[in-house]
């Protein structure tokens, strides 16, 4: 029967969109990777999504999240995907969560709900203990590495952690990791080093920051405020959920 899938499936197949229908995928962070990664996995047939940010949208996401439009400023970015998928697909199942995943809330998760897990989130203490629980779990899951200053979306490529270079993030990951006895991460990286940011305070959040009164964690607050573009994110959040899509399709 002809459905909002049919061209997905024409090259998938009847039963891997059943398998996709009746997955179960977490996103960890649904800002410009997360936010596309979001959309491809909902536009892809995936039954059940959990989406987790603490975080509003800002007028300096506009440039790069799919989720941030002029109408959307000021509302949980949880709230915006939650409706946009929804709008996407009526029958899919949506649980957010207004957190901030660290390893303190770590707890709140059932990791072994889930059939693929998906790290986009910013912090390496949030990135490890994904990578943690979900392989306490025995559940798959792939991390976006450094997307920030980078002008390059045709250096992005999926790799092993141990398989990395260049990338500052990878390097830290990689040391990390291998303390805790992790023999292996599918990520995705970039070769390309990261562009160092101009230094002008009359377009720095620092001197004009926009963040509502009580935000939990204000840009001023970073130690360096990342540059980025439409093209780069978004490049990252489709091949993650190129992956997870092929992974799960395929699984037996």
């Amino acid at each position: 029967m002809l459905g909002r899938f049919s061209r997905t499936e024409l090259l998938l197949g009847d039963e891997a969109m059943k398998k996709l229908e009746n997955s179960r995928v977490a996103v960890f962070g649904v800002g410009g990777v997360g936010g596309y990664t979001v959309e491809a996995l909902a536009r892809s047939g995936v039954g059940t999504i959990d989406i987790i940010d603490d975080d509003k949208v800002c007028l300096t996401n506009i440039n790069r999240q799919i989720i941030a439009l002029t109408s959307t400023i000021g509302k949980y970015k949880v709230d915006v995907a939650e409706e946009r998928i929804k709008d996407i697909n009526p029958k899919i199942t949506v649980n957010k969560y207004k957190m901030f995943f660290t390893p303190e809330t770590s707890g709140e998760f059932d990791f072994s709900q889930y059939d693929y897990v998906v790290d986009a989130i910013d912090t390496v203490t949030g990135k490890i203990e994904l990578v943690m629980k979900a392989n306490e779990a025995k559940i798959p899951i792939i991390c976006s590495m450094g997307a920030g200053n980078k002008l390059d979306p045709t250096a992005f490529e999926v790799a092993d952690i141990y398989k990395t270079s260049v990338c500052p993030l990878a390097r830290v990951m990689r040391t990390e990791l291998r303390k805790r006895g992790v023999k292996k991460l599918k990520v995705v990286y970039s070769k390309e080093k990261p562009i160092t940011p101009i230094e002008d305070m009359s377009i720095s959040c620092r001197a004009h920051c926009v963040c509502p009164p009580g935000a939990a964690r204000k840009c001023t607050e970073r130690k360096q405020i990342p540059g980025s573009t439409a093209f780069v994110p978004s490049v990252v959040g489709l091949i993650i959920a190129g992956e997870v899509i092929k992974d799960l399709s395929l699984k037996n």
